[in-house]
């Protein structure tokens, strides 16, 4: 199959792949809790959007030089997307643990207010996801860790 001779497509899937599941130990390292969600979340150290788009441009550089137009396509995507993680998805993480903590506290002032008792199969309010994006330290580790996958394969691989 010609999809898998195609080594910036692997080297990218394997980008991701290798920054999900080392999120894992690392966290494990920092927080004592083994969490495998962190398998399959998005945010987190280090960036799985960063690894992948830098192995994708490493990948790409090595094949077609840092003067094609597919390295240029690659490297302004790679910019975009890394920005990305850390703005906008980011400052969405950020507004959710805010609204979390503004859904408990008025679930509180209910329940003081009016004396509610919890009945029993009350239905669990599902809260938004908070860890959506990248601190700065997240995206570039996830840069690195893409870069040096893609390096390693083209130095010993291919």
């Amino acid at each position: 199959m010609a999809i898998l001779q195609n080594t910036p497509l692997l080297a990218a899937l394997f980008g991701i792949t290798f920054a999900q599941l080392v999120k894992i130990p690392i966290h494990y390292f920092l927080n004592g809790k083994l969490d495998w969600k962190l398998s399959t979340s998005t945010g987190g150290m280090p960036s799985s959007h960063s690894a992948a788009v830098t192995a994708l441009t490493t990948a790409i550089a090595y094949e077609s030089g840092l003067n094609s137009p597919l390295f240029a396509i690659s490297a302004i995507f790679a910019v975009i997307v890394m920005f990305d993680a850390t703005g906008i998805r980011y400052q969405a993480g950020q507004q959710a643990l805010i609204i979390n903590q503004m859904r408990l506290d008025f679930q509180t002032f209910i329940q003081e207010a009016k004396g509610w008792q919890q009945k029993d199969g009350q239905q669990k309010i599902q809260e938004l996801k908070t860890l959506l994006g990248h601190k700065p330290s997240e995206v570039f580790a996830g840069a690195v860790t893409g870069i040096i996958i893609s390096v390693i394969i083209y130095s010993f691989i291919v």
